[in-house]
């Protein structure tokens, strides 16, 4: 249970900021992975009526408010078919609408949560957080600091010509994922992304031009397989890390199959 002493709707980012500096204080968010935690929160600062509830495509890119429901991710027409349906595909199966409905981006990605399937599929895009005092910042660079005291205001995603894909293994639907996998193309550069391994989800490259060539068959395979042997792995009551790694395997090959349209054999 959680006891929280003082609640404070912040009329203003400065307002709350300040008050967030107390250590007894939290940002309430979605308040849904929250309150499954024991304690005394001494302030409760609620940022609602702060104007970050709200995803504003430009020419250019995305701006997604700290303060966005998952539910607004799996609805957002131009952010599915900018992601190819991909951004849906990451959130359908968190739980259920309800849940969806309150959880919200900032949460997500502050939290930096190893399950988070919202922190995987933003890492395959090129995305920056916009901190209250720390600037815009690298999505795969903030993912790795550890939290502070600081506010995380926005999502900002660049439009780049791109193909996504998200796939997950989860030991049945709206579970915690076992592994969560993100692949992308941007502007012919490869990236993929794994997460509940069970560590927050990390980005790997194609240093060695396995995919230079393109996506067919073979080179699907190779990068698969290189991937899946540099993706530290463990062992929880989901799975263990050798399963971890199969699944690794798995997913990436299947992904590149579906972005460049082959069939995949296991």
């Amino acid at each position: 249970m959680v006891n929280i002493h003082n609640y404070v709707r912040a009329e203003s980012l400065e307002q709350a900021y300040q008050l967030n500096q107390n250590r007894r204080s939290r940002i309430l968010g979605g308040m849904l992975w929250l309150k499954l935690g024991s304690g005394t929160i001494h302030t409760a600062i609620d940022l609602q009526d702060l104007g970050l509830d709200a995803i504003e495509e430009t020419q250019d890119g995305f701006s997604i408010g700290a303060m966005v429901t998952l539910r607004q991710l799996e609805q957002h027409p131009g952010l599915n078919e900018y992601t190819q349906g991909a951004m849906a595909r990451s959130v359908k199966d968190i739980v259920g609408v309800q849940f969806r409905n309150l959880a919200t981006v900032g949460g997500s990605i502050w939290g930096r949560f190893g399950f988070s399937d919202v922190l995987t599929q933003f890492l395959a895009m090129d995305t920056q957080v916009e901190l209250y005092q720390g600037g815009r910042v690298p999505l795969e660079e903030f993912a790795r600091r550890k939290p502070d005291r600081d506010l995380l205001l926005r999502l900002h995603v660049k439009k780049i010509p791109g193909r996504f894909h998200y796939g997950a293994m989860r030991i049945q639907r709206t579970d915690f994922p076992v592994l969560t996998c993100a692949l992308a193309c941007l502007d012919g550069e490869y990236r993929a992304v794994l997460g509940a391994r069970p560590g927050r989800a990390m980005v790997l490259r194609d240093p060695e031009g396995l995919l230079t060539g393109g996506i067919d068959q073979d080179s699907a395979r190779a990068y698969a397989a290189w991937a899946a042997e540099r993706v530290p792995t463990g062992s929880n009551l989901r799975g263990s890390a050798l399963y971890r790694t199969h699944l690794a395997k798995v997913l990436i090959g299947r992904g590149l199959a579906e972005l460049g349209g082959i069939t995949h054999g296991n």
